[in-house]
């Protein structure tokens, strides 16, 4: 006996096409006065004959449905978070918010003026692109002061030599990082670093749970307190660079 393969029903029991009319939808008339009615694939029915009836409009609605309107009606989430990776997590982008603050604090004080310019006299130069190590000795405009043995930062590859005169800044007398460069380098220093603290509050801010709080209130007071901290941390290192 012949089984049908997807209904595993004999296949002279079951009717390979049955009569179906949308729900709502009137037949058109033939000319002897007779309703014509769809006849629906044997795919569209069960196996006794019984037309299938799906909603096809609830089933093609989410497809097409933007994707801001699904996130919004979805509820927020109040589980917590793995507290050792929340741990991990503050850990590690504190630790990047204490480099971004550190390579960015002497460039924004420069930028905004606070800065005294000179000479440098490069000493030895190491490395080369962004792996270039230079240090020097750097004396102030009018013979102010001067610091030896500190580190040049933005010295051309061509005058990275023993002996070469370049005039830069320094934040101040007790400044370990004379900088050399000038324009657009000067000011991305100190704007990609604070981009990057801002950056690495916005991570801690997503993964210690801050965002979380299903109370509107709780989660404003937990974001602002996981950018608190890298905001912190960022001016505890202008202030030491002053």
């Amino acid at each position: 006996m012949e089984v049908e393969p997807t209904t595993g029903a004999p296949v002279d029991a079951l009717p390979r096409r049955v009569p179906l009319r949308a729900a709502g939808r009137r037949g058109r008339r033939t000319d002897d006065g007779t309703e014509e009615v769809f006849w629906a694939p044997i795919e569209q029915v069960h196996w006794d004959g019984t037309p299938v009836r799906q909603d096809a409009s609830g089933a093609t609605r989410a497809w097409w449905r933007p994707t801001w309107r699904l996130r919004r009606d979805r509820k927020r989430s109040s589980r917590p978070p793995d507290p050792l990776a929340g741990l991990a997590a503050l850990v590690g982008l504190s630790l990047a918010t204490a480099f971004f603050a550190w390579v960015s604090a002497g460039p924004l004080w420069l930028a905004v003026g606070h800065a005294t310019s000179g000479s440098v006299v490069v000493t030895d130069c190491t490395g080369g692109g962004l792996s270039q190590r230079c240090r020097g000795n750097f004396a102030a405009a009018e013979d102010r002061f001067r610091s030896y043995g500190i580190r040049v930062s933005g010295v051309p590859e061509r005058r990275a030599t023993a002996g070469a005169v370049l005039p830069a800044r320094v934040t101040g007398p007790n400044a370990d990082i004379a900088y050399a460069d000038r324009g657009i380098g000067a000011h991305l220093r100190w704007l990609l670093g604070l981009l990057g603290v801002l950056g690495c509050a916005a991570g801690i801010a997503r993964w210690t749970g801050a965002t979380r709080f299903s109370d509107p209130g709780d989660r404003r007071w937990a974001v602002a307190a996981a950018f608190a901290g890298p905001l912190v941390i960022t001016l505890g290192f202008l202030v030491a660079a002053w």
